[in-house]
């Protein structure tokens, strides 16, 4: 996904990463792929039985890429700035 958003826009031209919107979602999108990582680091410290959290905070944890998501699309969609 990133390697193909990469040659997007390539063949957009560089000049659309000046726009504030695009700025901002790739940002988000960054966030998105260290969120990733770190559920990585979670499910190996649940292989080795060193969980040190709670379910409530698995809840909410959960809840971050769904919001995260939900405002990538509206600046795509609506490319408001």
């Amino acid at each position: 996904t990133i390697v193909l958003g990469l040659w997007l826009i390539h063949i957009l031209g560089w000049g659309l990463l000046g726009l504030l919107w695009l700025q901002i979602k790739l940002a988000l999108v960054a966030i998105l792929v260290l969120y990733h990582l770190y559920c990585g680091k979670l499910l190996k410290d649940f292989k080795n039985d060193r969980n040190q959290h709670s379910h409530v905070w698995y809840r909410w944890f959960n809840e971050l890429p769904v919001l995260i998501l939900i405002a990538v699309i509206l600046l795509v969609e609506l490319q408001p700035v």
